[in-house]
């Protein structure tokens, strides 16, 4: 797998409409869509511009300063999202609730404010919600909150920028040892779990069977359904250094969280800041008098990639079950 930059040519498969009412019908089909043909035909244009307008978005937020990024890349990731809940809803939208945002964030912030301890609250309806229920089968969360430092943990790319600026280690890399993964021995001092609750807590965690062997050293585990980077779990993929991480950060409410949903989350809230406290986000960008612009920064960089590259895995790998 590799990262995917919007001006990568890996969507150039949906620039034929073709290939893709080809592929929306083997989505509709997948779900039982007993108009399959009929909906594959009118929904290719649509799906096709979605990831237009997306590109477009995220080209434009490659050349843009940092002040204006937060809000392209979020409404570029806003139609790639709109193009993914195109192969599970021949019908999306089918209200004006569906394009609500479906998060909302205190407009006005306190004085003293700190980022990392903003808050961002589900809503009951909107694209969020969509997307969790939707591409994700988690329900329930409405009026659930979340800090973005609890978001902002959960990306394996700023794991070294946790360990610098926090002190504080967020995952752990599962080696790749040829159809297995290592993991050292001391995670399960980490987890202050045995090996035996260790192996039936991440299958729990994963959905999957787990085989698992102790060595003197390292613990070498592999899932029998195997590893997706879109995945509803403590997994997740680092996509600079192409592996997979175990989230360390067992607490959090968003443990379990897909990495495109705590994106979405974290662009929501900073293109809401750069639009709306344009006091404050011009105050960070020119004197970055804390720990805000480092993390801010970083994330803004990783999304501007991640994102496009999270949407590609989840269309062409796993929303059919390809390779």
């Amino acid at each position: 797998m590799q990262p995917l930059s919007p001006s990568s040519n890996k969507f150039i498969y949906f620039s034929s409409a073709s290939s893709t009412q080809s592929f929306l019908r083997k989505c509709y089909e997948r779900e039982n869509n007993p108009e399959a043909e009929l909906k594959s035909f009118e929904n290719c244009y649509p799906f096709m511009y979605y990831l237009e307008h997306g590109q477009t978005y995220y080209n434009q937020a490659q050349i843009a300063p940092l002040s204006l990024k937060p809000v392209l890349l979020f409404y570029g990731f806003v139609q790639l999202l709109k193009a993914c809940l195109l192969t599970l809803d021949s019908n999306y939208p089918e209200s004006t609730t569906d394009l609500a945002h479906g998060v909302t964030t205190r407009k006005r912030k306190k004085q003293q404010y700190e980022f990392m301890f903003d808050e961002v609250k589900v809503q009951k309806n909107g694209l969020f919600t969509n997307i969790a229920e939707k591409m994700f089968h988690m329900k329930h969360l409405e009026s659930e909150k979340y800090t973005m430092e609890q978001l902002l943990r959960e990306i394996p790319e700023l794991k070294d920028c946790h360990l610098y600026l926090a002190s504080k280690k967020t995952f752990q890399e599962l080696k790749s040892a040829g159809e297995a993964f290592q993991l050292p021995i001391a995670i399960l001092s980490s987890f202050n779990m045995t090996e035996n609750r260790f192996k039936g807590y991440l299958e729990s965690k994963l959905n999957s069977s787990i085989n698992m062997s102790t060595h003197s050293s390292s613990i070498s585990l592999s899932a029998e359904q195997g590893l997706l980077v879109n995945q509803d779990s403590p997994i997740h993929y680092h996509m600079f250094e192409k592996s997979f991480m175990l989230s360390l950060n067992k607490s959090s409410p968003c443990y379990l969280f897909p990495e495109l949903m705590i994106h979405y989350l974290v662009l929501y809230n900073l293109s809401m800041i750069s639009r709306y406290e344009t006091e404050w986000w011009s105050e960070l960008l020119k004197t970055a008098p804390n720990d805000d612009y480092p993390y801010i920064s970083e994330f803004l960089n990783i999304s501007q990639d991640k994102t496009p590259f999270l949407v590609f895995e989840w269309l062409m790998k796993e929303r059919l079950n390809t390779k």
